[in-house]
């Protein structure tokens, strides 16, 4: 890992020296060199593999290694050693009447088996570590199937007055709510039959491991594009208004004022502005989410003192920063184009809240992909805007 942070710093180092010298051939020539943009281009590229090589690596190393024999509660171990039976074997009558004990809603076949508490708990860690949106944004446990959040939109009266004075009798708050329901997410891992009666093969690992990407994947597109039909509802399905013109149950952006792109002259003074339209209370905790393309534009910004306002981490495992903030990188953020919201800024974890429904279910399915053994594994999860007013966007826009 020390290895892969020092590769990276010294790649930027590259960089910059790079950028300096095709911005000083713009300024000799009116034009850089080729040559010179083909160079930047391609030191560009590479740290970008190498800020990847040191977050898998991070995240390798922060992965926790769990053991068959773990110790723990007796019911907790008759679970487990139940539902490794089940996946290894297919015997389920164990884990048939451990669920009926517990008066499961779907016990058998029909709804498939939950997974250990153990299980369970690794399959969300491994995702949220992946996953780059769940990593920043709030995160609650249900037990139904939606959760319901009040709000106040029109509170008591208040004011000032003198000791001695009347006061004006106190209105009635006004509540409203919104619900985000868990919609189902599923994942089908394959195994060999020879896999599975591997006794060497942690099977819990093994199953985090193999729908990580998929759940990730699907979760990752859905907080933040999805259109809330049978998925949950990203915060770019929302209605954007000028900051300006804001009100509750719709984002703000500002524009940079120029279609497409930043603007000529000065175009970090946008990124100012983006950070500033978030109140004090939310930039504390603020921090950039864009795509890769995205900040590779933001990467050759300097400041007035010919420093680089974008610096990579300084540990493994942290993220680069951008004006001081942290940089979350989403593939599914748009790129920089007419219109398009492409960066966005605020305090996610209050801003957006993600909800999962306890309980990840496995179906043992032996018959449909012989000789191969399939996982029909389900999870409930859903998401949406909870504070409107804690997430701005940077819309490039006249």
């Amino acid at each position: 890992m020390r290895e892969a942070m020092d590769e990276l710093l010294t790649s930027f180092e590259a960089f910059k020296e790079a950028n300096d010298e095709r911005l000083g051939e713009i300024e000799r020539k009116v034009a850089a060199d080729p040559l010179t943009d083909e160079k930047l281009a391609r030191i560009d590229r590479a740290l970008d593999r190498q800020t990847k090589k040191v977050e898998d690596l991070a995240l390798a190393a922060a992965r926790p290694e769990l053991g068959g024999d773990r110790a723990g509660p007796a019911a907790a171990r008759e679970h487990k050693r139940a539902f490794e039976h089940y996946v290894r074997k297919g015997e389920a009558h164990e884990l048939r009447g451990l669920e009926a004990k517990a008066l499961s809603t779907q016990p058998g076949p029909d709804g498939g088996y939950l997974v250990p508490v153990e299980t369970e708990r690794l399959i969300d860690r491994i995702v949220s570590e992946v996953s780059p949106i769940r990593a920043i944004a709030g995160v609650r446990q249900i037990g139904a199937a939606s959760y319901k959040k009040p709000f106040t939109t029109g509170g008591p009266q208040t004011g000032w007055v003198g000791e001695t004075e009347a006061r004006a009798q106190t209105a009635t708050p006004t509540l409203s709510e919104i619900e985000f329901p868990a919609m189902e997410l599923y994942a089908m891992p394959a195994a060999t039959s020879t896999l599975l009666d591997d006794a060497a093969v942690n099977i819990d690992q093994w199953l985090a491991e193999e729908v990580q990407t998929v759940f990730a994947e699907q979760e990752g597109a859905a907080f933040v594009a999805g259109d809330g039909v049978k998925k949950p509802r990203g915060f770019l399905d929302y209605e954007m208004v000028a900051d300006a013109s804001w009100e509750w149950g719709k984002l703000g952006f500002v524009a940079t004022g120029a279609a497409g792109a930043f603007p000529a002259t000065n175009p970090s003074d946008k990124l100012i502005d983006l950070i500033y339209a978030v109140k004090a209370g939310y930039r504390a905790n603020g921090r950039f989410v864009m795509n890769r393309a995205t900040q590779s534009v933001i990467r050759k910004f300097k400041d007035v003192d010919g420093n680089y306002l974008w610096q990579p981490a300084l540990a493994a495992g942290q993220p680069p920063t951008l004006l001081n903030y942290p940089v979350t990188e989403a593939e599914e953020m748009p790129s920089i184009g007419a219109n398009a919201p492409a960066i966005a800024f605020g305090d996610f974890k209050r801003g957006y809240l993600i909800v999962d429904r306890l309980g990840v279910r496995v179906l043992r399915d032996p018959y449909s992909a012989k000789p191969y053994v399939l996982f029909y594994t389900t999870k409930r999860v859903g998401g949406g805007v909870q504070n409107f007013e804690a997430i701005k966007f940077l819309k490039f826009a006249e």
